[in-house]
C-alpha cells in the first residue's frame, strides 16, 4: 500500500513537471517581449503583396518609420483604415514613412493586396511569413504601432489613439509622439496599451 502511494506521488509529480515544461516551451510568441524604448531595431526584409522583398532601410523616411501591424478581417484594425491612410499621407510629407505589416497566418498575400485596394490603403504593406517580425517586436494586436527614428531607434510603441470610434478619441497617442519627435522635443508618452484582435500566429 505504501509502495503504491509512493509510485502514485512520483507519477503525479512527473505529470506536474511535464506540464510546467510544456507550458514554458509552448507558443513562445505568446510571451514575446517588445524591445525597450530606446532599443535599436535591426534591419529586416519582408515581401510585399506581390512577393517583392523590401528592407526596412530602403523604406524608411529621413525622419524614420512607423510600423503598424494590421489585419484584413479584424474589425478593430478595419476601424482604423481611414486613419492609417491619413496618417501615412500626413507624415510622408514630413519625412516619416508608414509601413503596414500583416503577420496573420490565416490571411494570404492575395487577401492583403485585395483588402488594401478596396480600403484605399496606399502605403506599403508587407507580409510577415511565420510572424518572425511580429515575434521580434513582441507585437500582439492589430492594430499595433511602432515608431522608429532614422537610426531605427524605437521611440514609441502602442496604440494609434484611444478609441476605435473616432468620435470618442480622447488622445492621439501616435500622432502626439510623432509631432513631439519632429519638433525635437522629448516624447512624453513613449508607450501605451495597444488593443484590437490578436495576431494569428503559426
Amino acid at each position: 500500500m505504501k509502495r503504491q502511494f509512493v509510485f502514485t506521488m512520483f507519477g503525479a509529480i512527473f505529470l506536474i513537471l511535464a506540464g510546467v515544461i510544456m507550458a514554458g516551451s509552448a507558443r513562445p510568441a505568446d510571451t514575446a517581449m517588445a524591445p525597450a524604448i530606446g532599443a535599436t531595431i535591426e534591419d529586416f526584409s519582408l515581401p510585399d503583396t506581390d512577393g517583392k522583398n523590401h528592407a526596412l532601410s530602403s523604406l524608411k523616411g529621413k525622419n524614420g518609420t512607423v510600423l503598424i501591424f494590421i489585419s484584413v478581417q479584424c474589425p478593430i484594425s478595419n476601424g482604423y483604415n481611414d486613419r492609417m491612410a491619413k496618417l501615412a499621407a500626413d507624415y510622408n510629407a514630413r519625412g516619416i514613412t508608414v509601413v503596414g505589416i500583416n503577420s496573420n497566418k490565416s490571411e494570404s498575400a492575395a487577401d492583403v493586396k485585395a483588402h488594401a485596394a478596396e480600403k484605399h490603403l496606399d502605403f506599403t504593406i508587407l507580409k510577415d511569413p511565420g510572424n518572425k517580425i511580429a515575434d521580434l517586436l513582441g507585437a500582439q494586436h492589430t492594430p499595433e504601432a511602432y515608431y522608429l527614428d532614422a537610426n531605427n531607434k524605437l521611440l514609441y510603441h502602442g496604440r494609434i489613439d484611444s478609441s476605435v470610434n473616432p468620435a470618442q478619441v480622447q488622445s492621439n497617442d501616435l500622432r502626439e509622439a510623432l509631432d513631439e519627435a519632429l519638433a525635437g522635443k522629448p516624447i512624453q508618452k513613449t508607450t501605451s496599451l495597444a488593443f484590437g484582435c490578436s495576431i494569428k500566429r503559426v
